[in-house]
């Protein structure tokens, strides 16, 4: 999907690409790619040819992600080689890793002739080992361009923490020497569609785990894998720009019981989350009710909810 989607933003009316041959119906491997690099490269000298395959290699992602950037990178170099001046960045730039191993880069960064369209072409990949045992993976290419064409520039980034967190960024970042032009945002940006793409990207089964690692990690205060009746009212009263103070606990009571019947029931708290963007499953909301109802009547009174929230480290 993100191939395909990479493939479309590469679109024809620019003036310098022509479409993408599709990466499916004509699958080209890694190993192929870099032979593909060393043959169109025979005039770089050897340490330069070292430089770009090490570049190319992408090594801490997974093989279809290392694939889809050692493409996108590959094909713009093909159709734009002629157009491109060679790397010209110091070894210890386009090559770095710190003394303890713990951090890693390459960048590679071509500008344009002066006859060319295109200022440069950057692409790079960054790898971080994280105090808590995770790593950070950040792949990226961008291309900008001068003012000869009026094509938009092209950007596109994954950045991965754990194996089930990957986010795709992709754009066509607007020129400000020609975004006043009447015709140009619905030439480069409605007609393809963009919004689109991305709306599509977020439906992937693939994005849902991230999704939820994301509000786990910026919910779950205490790290018990679940969120909890204090986290829920914390989260909901965050997220309205609420203080911690008396009144506002009870602005926020009343914002979460929905039916204004003085409790809070497992209804309200699905009726608030879905409000607020947040799903949460029905054993969940369960165990958030359970844990502030002392009277076990299946809700939580407003005389519960301020006892609750009087024992939270969150300040109340």
């Amino acid at each position: 999907m993100a191939m395909i989607f990479c493939n479309t933003l590469l679109y024809s009316s620019s003036p310098f690409l022509s479409p993408l041959p599709s990466i499916r119906s004509k699958p080209s491997r890694f190993s192929k790619r870099v032979l593909t690099v060393q043959a169109q490269f025979q005039s770089m000298d050897q340490n330069d040819l070292l430089l770009r395959q090490k570049f190319m290699e992408f090594p801490y992602v997974s093989p279809s992600r290392r694939e889809l950037m050692a493409d996108l990178m590959s094909t713009l170099e093909d159709r734009l080689h002629s157009q491109l001046l060679p790397c010209s960045l110091p070894t210890d730039v386009r090559n770095f890793k710190n003394p303890n191993g713990s951090a890693e880069a390459s960048l590679h960064i071509r500008s344009g002739e002066k006859s060319s369209p295109i200022d440069f072409v950057i692409g790079s990949w960054i790898h971080v080992k994280i105090p808590t045992g995770v790593s950070l993976n950040i792949t990226s290419i961008s291309a900008f361009l001068n003012s000869s064409t009026e094509a938009p520039n092209f950007v596109v980034e994954l950045i991965q923490s754990s194996p089930t967190s990957l986010v795709l960024i992709l754009d066509l970042p607007h020129r400000k020497d020609l975004v006043r032009h009447p015709d140009y945002l619905q030439t480069f940006y409605q007609d393809t569609a963009l919004d689109t793409h991305r709306q599509s990207l977020l439906k992937l089964p693939e994005i849902k785990p991230y999704q939820i690692n994301e509000l786990m990690a910026e919910v779950d205060k205490n790290n018990s894998g679940t969120i909890d009746f204090e986290e829920f009212v914390h989260m909901m009263t965050t997220k309205f720009g609420e203080r911690d103070s008396k009144d506002e606990l009870s602005k926020a009571f009343k914002i979460i019981d929905h039916d204004n019947n003085g409790k809070i029931s497992p209804h309200d708290i699905k009726q608030i989350a879905k409000e607020l963007g947040e799903n949460f499953t029905d054993n969940e909301i369960e165990e958030m009710i359970e844990e502030a109802d002392r009277d076990k009547d299946g809700e939580v009174s407003l005389e519960e909810f301020m006892k609750m929230m009087r024992r939270t480290s969150y300040g109340y």
